[in-house]
């Protein structure tokens, strides 16, 4: 109260009153700025409260807003046939309130991101959406009015998807696509049939993957871990690239893992190196074949936002959340029972899917890429994870690797 004594503002009984020597004004478009005739200077914050301002609605029937021969904005009741400097609109003011980010954690569930919104105007791409992870992601999606499209190899289990979503709102607008990324032919075929839809797409989640499997060649004669989570989605953008052009802003979400941290992907020369990543079966470890899957999903992600920012499209890599309970990990008996014993203390599959969710809908990222997202926060990715060179190693193989074995490829 001292401060208000001396700054000459003790005097009135209310803190919205205006102190002694200070008016009220509003600007054309209705914005509220106060004028200090003692020290001939004006401003956009109340001089008790700090708080800003504007008019809220139309002026009354029979008012008009006029401008006099000093330029200052006047108001004209034409009923009652008087002048006034005063916005009758000010009895209905609102606060300009500053919206800062909501925070979110670990505990925070997808469709609570998605809270309020309307997703009606946006058309998502979900892989592997019929389970897991990509099911939440995709329901929540679906819930809040997006036109979503599960992209699944097994058609059974991803139209027994769409029934689950439209059962719960049958407004939802939910398709299932066939969708094999371990064939480089059905991902061509997939992009193919989506194409001709003439639709945009404005979310793309990369979600599909495979974990502890057994070592095996796809039909294009690659490891199945390294195409499933990693080349199949490569080729899957690249075949889509011009409708995420054209659908800009768009966004690309590379689900990921921690995992990443335990391996890397050079040979001595530092260049990744094929065997690596697609080991004959006596090199084959199901756990590190994984790990740098993973570790190729961030380095894609960062190298397919640096060449797709400047036309409007971003793309972030995403850590769903530890300990995270999923059918990815049937193929391994141990892995399965750790996971169940450890069930009642893992995040819920709706929470699972909250930083994807959030990386493809949150105000404050429109427009940014090249980052890696675990539990809603940014945070950074292994040391190689973040290495350019290594990044462009590998788009540079992978880009390889489609010219010599997909089936007449489009031209990209």
């Amino acid at each position: 109260m001292a401060a208000l004594k001396y700054a000459g503002m003790d005097d009135t009984d209310s803190e919205d009153e205006l102190p002694p020597g200070w008016e009220e004004r509003t600007t054309k478009d209705g914005w509220v700025y106060y004028a200090n005739h003692e020290e001939m200077k004006t401003q956009w914050e109340h001089p008790k409260t700090g708080k800003k301002k504007r008019c809220a609605g139309d002026l009354p029937y029979g008012w008009e807003q006029e401008t006099d021969e000093k330029g200052q904005i006047y108001y004209m009741d034409h009923i009652n046939k008087r002048r006034t400097y005063f916005d009758p609109r000010q009895a209905f003011t609102v606060e300009d309130v500053q919206v800062k980010p909501k925070r979110y954690d670990g505990n925070t569930a997808a469709l609570e991101i998605l809270q309020g919104r309307d997703l009606s105007d946006k058309v998502v791409l979900i892989t592997g959406a019929n389970s897991g992870i990509g099911f939440e992601t995709a329901r929540s999606f679906a819930l809040h009015g997006a036109h979503v499209f599960l992209a699944c190899r097994n058609q059974t289990r991803a139209s027994k998807a769409v029934r689950l979503i439209t059962d719960e709102w049958h407004k939802a607008r939910v398709e299932a696509m066939t969708l094999d990324l371990a064939s480089l032919r059905s991902v061509q075929e997939f992009a193919e049939a989506f194409r001709a839809k003439k639709l945009p797409v404005h979310i793309l989640v990369c979600n599909a993957a495979v974990c502890t499997q057994p070592w095996r060649l796809t039909e294009d004669g690659l490891e199945s871990s390294f195409q499933i989570c990693h080349l199949g989605h490569f080729y899957l953008v690249q075949l889509l690239q011009d409708v995420l052009r054209r659908s800009a802003p768009a966004r690309v979400v590379v689900v990921s893992s921690e995992s990443h941290r335990f391996t890397d992907l050079v040979d001595s020369c530092g260049k990744v190196d094929l065997a690596l990543l697609s080991p004959p079966q006596k090199e084959y470890w199901s756990m590190l074949a994984y790990n740098r899957a993973k570790l190729c999903n961030i380095l894609f992600s960062n190298e397919l936002n640096r060449r797709l920012s400047p036309h409007g499209v971003t793309s972030n890599a995403v850590h769903p959340g530890n300990m995270m309970y999923t059918s990815i990990h049937q193929s391994w008996w141990l892995m399965t029972l750790l996971f169940t014993l450890a069930r009642p203390f893992t995040k819920s599959m709706q929470q699972g899917a909250a930083t994807t969710v959030y990386c493809a809908v949150a105000p404050e990222l429109e427009g940014l890429g090249g980052m890696y997202f675990n539990n809603c926060f940014r945070c950074l990715p292994s040391l190689e994870a973040q290495n350019e060179a290594t990044a462009l190693s590998l788009w540079e193989l992978s880009e390889r690797l489609i010219r010599e074995r997909a089936t007449a490829p489009k031209a990209l």
